[in-house]
């Protein structure tokens, strides 16, 4: 199997060498999986816009989000770092630990947990009581469309990470 190291910002491209800089100023650090898509001279620069576009769910919701599809795809380091998000979000451990088993005891936040995991379960053919329910919890049309891109935006660093398997650099997740 090929191994994946973690690049170092002397490995990578000019362009995401600045985008380096700007995450370590922001975050600290340089998060594994952001300098693992540095392999593409473009590929950062191109996903962190995607991943920071305007949307229509609230952070929170984009969290919940964030991990159940995390979890549905089995991704260890996405569920490890969005715990921790999730905390800086303002859910408690009981509440994250209830979304990765794809519930909410807020019947809004309920719904869209459940669409997210149904969407990712059937790539797309999510029952379509899930849907209505969704629905008539007050979600839109064009809460719909952001949850898919959402849910596309979390896969692609699911499935990097399931194919890398570069290093956890957050609190490790543990099994549930």
């Amino acid at each position: 199997m090929t191994v994946f190291n973690v690049p170092t910002k002397e490995e990578v491209a000019p362009q995401n060498q600045e985008i380096f800089d700007n995450l370590n100023n922001a975050l600290g650090f340089v998060p594994n999986l952001y300098a693992t898509i540095a392999y593409s001279d473009n590929g950062l620069a191109k996903f962190l816009a995607y991943q920071n576009a305007k949307t229509s769910l609230t952070n929170k919701e984009k969290e919940a989000v964030n991990l159940i599809v995390s979890q549905v795809n089995g991704c260890v380091y996405c569920q490890s770092a969005h715990l921790v998000i999730g905390k800086m979000n303002g859910f408690t451990d009981e509440q994250l630990l209830d979304i990765r088993k794809g519930i909410s005891e807020d019947s809004k936040l309920d719904a869209l947990v459940k669409l997210a995991a149904d969407i990712t379960k059937t790539k797309g053919n999510a029952n379509n009581e899930t849907v209505e329910t969704f629905f008539a919890q007050g979600y839109t049309k064009e809460n719909l469309v952001d949850l898919i891109l959402q849910i596309s935006d979390k896969t692609a660093m699911n499935y990097l990470h399931n194919l890398t398997q570069v290093p956890v650099d957050f609190p490790v997740a543990s099994a549930i």
